[in-house]
């Protein structure tokens, strides 16, 4: 097959999926090189100070005591003991090398990856501005970015009508946004965290409005994915004047909806206590131990469309799957999939712990999954569900579920766009990739759409 057959990669896909084999081939040789005796110990040692380093934090999260002190110094201890036996033996020059070109493999795989597995993003369409739009206002989200950044005003200027919350006032927004629908309201839209997002989301779904998401809260996951500028929230209104709308879909847990997760659990538990909100790290430290060791909370078993997970510590379950499992740091291609995102995990001991942090998803202690359905159940009748972050509970079993194409959301024609998702490592399509192999197609299933 020559480079231009039609039906292989890229010129430049190819490439650099050559060179990341090239990189992994020269980082095993570096190792035999050294000699079977240097090159194993070299790969021995740093797979077990992985390992211990792993056992280490599980010690240091599920225990008390003293033996939380062994898992903070054997924490400590694992990476220094690899560098002094490297060291000894004379061999950190041949790791560095190791290790430098194994990342240079994986970096070069990524990049074939996400170059072969080509964006198909989330269709845009053109519509008419709104007339009566109302914006829903935080003053004190984000550390007061709604006043650092004029909010009010900009809003103002560009015709909208903006209802500014009391932060001394628990406030209803989602009966605020009835109000305003039922007052005229084209649009409304929310300059606030994920969590309010999602009360004024429903509403606007239930009407079939543009929704308006401005990213002045803390974290701005959903205006990540959505591609907005999460430095500057006052770009997002230049939707107003200037704007597209985005199909995308809403997540439902109870019967409430989400726009990123519904957590149940370890996290879930740790949030619904008081101290949380003040000291969060000494809090999820102190009550780690009796959560992860099942002193304290529930274990879950989950129900998804084709799989059974039973006696979980954690669920998370997303509207539509996040790139990896751990949404904290990572994001959403795509947020019109039409299925939830869902990761369980179970991990009873240091060796399960030193197995996820060795085998990552492919780990027996996590779950990565998508389903169109979870139904979550416990012993207890009601159990924590962290909602977008907010800690509330709820009576079991409690189902999540989406709504494909349920919100319509107004955005910017002219925004940043969300950083690239970095792509599962799969090193036999990377070699399909090298050889001149088509790639699988990576396209995610699209729903057609509904002419709305």
């Amino acid at each position: 097959m020559s480079l231009a057959d039609p039906s292989g990669p890229p010129r430049r896909v190819r490439w650099w999926a050559l060179l990341a084999v090239v990189c992994a081939v020269l980082a095993a040789l570096t190792l035999v090189a050294e000699g079977i005796v240097g090159g194993l110990l070299v790969l021995v040692v740093g797979l077990a100070g992985a390992a211990l380093t792993a056992m280490g934090t599980w010690w240091v999260v599920s225990h008390h005591g003293a033996v939380r002190m062994v898992g903070m110094l054997l924490v400590v201890a694992a990476p220094v003991a690899i560098l002094l036996i490297y060291a000894r033996a004379d061999l950190w020059p041949t790791a560095l090398v190791a290790i430098a070109l194994w990342a240079a493999a994986v970096a070069c795989a990524r990049t074939a990856l996400r170059s072969a597995r080509r964006s198909h993003g989330m269709r845009a369409v053109i519509r008419a501005g709104p007339r009566n739009p109302v914006l829903i206002m935080n003053p004190k989200s984000g550390g007061g970015k709604v006043g650092r950044f004029g909010l009010v005003e900009k809003a103002e200027a560009l015709g909208a009508r903006v209802v500014l919350l009391d932060p001394e006032v628990v406030t209803d927004v989602a009966a605020l946004a009835r109000r305003a629908v039922a007052e005229g309201a084209d649009l409304l839209g929310v300059a606030g965290g994920d969590g309010t997002q999602a009360r004024v989301a429903e509403v606007a779904a239930e009407h079939d409005l543009p929704f308006l998401v401005i990213s002045a809260g803390t974290r701005n996951h959903f205006a990540m994915d959505l591609g907005l500028d999460r430095e500057d929230p006052s770009r997002c209104l230049d939707a107003l004047s200037d704007g597209e709308e985005l199909r995308v879909d809403l997540g439902f847990v109870g019967g409430q909806a989400f726009v990123n997760t519904a957590s149940f659990g370890v996290y879930a538990e740790i949030v619904q206590r008081p101290e949380y909100r003040d000291a969060k790290a000494d809090s999820a430290l102190a009550a780690l131990p009796d959560l992860l060791l099942g002193y304290a909370g529930t274990t879950l078993d989950a129900a998804t469309d084709e799989t059974r997970l039973e006696a979980q510590q954690a669920l998370l379950v997303s509207n539509n799957p996040y790139s990896s499992p751990e949404p904290m740091g990572a994001r959403r291609a795509r947020l019109d999939l039409g299925v939830l995102g869902v990761v369980g995990i179970r991990v009873n001991n240091a060796a399960q712990a030193a197995d996820v942090a060795l085998r990552g998803a492919r780990a027996a202690g996590l779950q990565v999954l998508t389903s169109r359905q979870v139904v979550v159940g416990s012993s207890a009748e009601r159990i924590a569900v962290a909602v977008d972050g907010e800690a509330l509970t709820m009576p079991t079993p409690v189902t999540c579920s989406v709504r494909p194409g349920a919100l319509r959301v107004r955005v910017p024609r002219l925004r940043p766009g969300a950083p690239p998702t970095a792509p599962p490592m799969q090193w036999s399509e990377v070699l399909g990739l090298a050889f001149n192999r088509p790639a699988r197609d990576a396209r995610p299933p699209v729903r057609r759409d509904n002419g709305q």
